[in-house]
C-alpha cells in the first residue's frame, strides 16, 4: 500500500494548547478527503510510587470534564522538551516530589482519529518530597492510594481518564510481575 499524499494544509485556529488544521490528503487507498487535525505538542504522565504498594494520585478540577477527576500527574511538553524532563518537572510541580528512579512504561495516542497528541507514561520510584508549584489554573488535591485500590477505582468507573487507566494498569502489571 502506498503512503499518504498531503495535497494541502489550512490553519483554522492557533491556541495556547492545540492548533486546528484542515488537511486535504490522498489516502493510501487512493481516496481524497479533507481531515480535521488537532495538533498537540504531546505530554508526559507519571505513576509515582511512594513504596512498592502505594501510588500518588491527584484529584484535579477539569472544566471540560465537568468537575474533579482522578488522574496520575501529567503535563504538556514544552517546545523541544525531552519527555523524561517534562515528567520530572510535572512530578515536582503538581505533587511536590522528586524521584530518584524513572522507567518509561508506555507511549499512547489519545485520540488518533483526529489528534496527534502522544503521551509518554513513566513510573517514578524512590520519591523525595519537595515544594509543589501549581499553575494558576491547577486545582489539585494530592492523595496516596494503594495501587490495588486504584485498579478497583478503574473497574468501578471512578477513574475515567484514559492516560491514568493505561498508566495505572501497566504499572500494576509490572509491579505484580504479570508481564513475565
Amino acid at each position: 500500500m502506498k503512503g499518504v499524499c498531503v495535497l494541502h494544509k489550512r490553519e483554522i485556529f492557533r491556541g495556547r494548547i492545540v492548533d486546528l488544521e484542515i488537511h486535504s490528503v490522498e489516502l493510501p487507498n487512493g481516496h481524497r478527503v479533507d481531515l480535521e487535525i488537532v495538533n498537540h505538542p504531546g505530554a508526559s504522565a507519571i505513576v509515582p510510587f511512594i513504596d512498592s504498594e502505594n501510588v500518588v494520585l491527584i484529584s484535579q478540577y477539569r472544566y471540560a470534564a465537568g468537575g474533579l477527576i482522578w488522574e496520575i500527574p501529567a503535563g504538556k511538553l514544552l517546545k523541544g522538551e525531552d519527555p523524561l524532563d517534562c515528567a520530572k518537572r510535572e512530578l515536582r510541580e503538581e505533587v511536590g516530589y522528586d524521584a530518584q528512579r524513572w522507567r518509561k512504561i508506555h507511549e499512547i495516542f489519545t485520540t488518533p482519529g483526529f489528534c496527534n497528541e502522544r503521551i509518554h507514561i513513566f513510573m517514578a520510584t524512590d520519591l523525595k518530597p519537595c515544594k509543589q508549584h501549581l499553575d494558576k489554573d491547577e486545582i489539585i488535591r494530592v492523595e496516596v492510594i494503594p495501587l490495588k485500590k486504584a485498579i478497583s477505582m478503574i473497574l468501578r468507573g471512578e477513574i475515567k481518564d484514559a492516560k491514568s487507566i493505561v498508566g495505572l494498569t501497566t504499572a500494576y502489571i509490572i509491579a505484580t510481575g504479570l508481564n513475565k
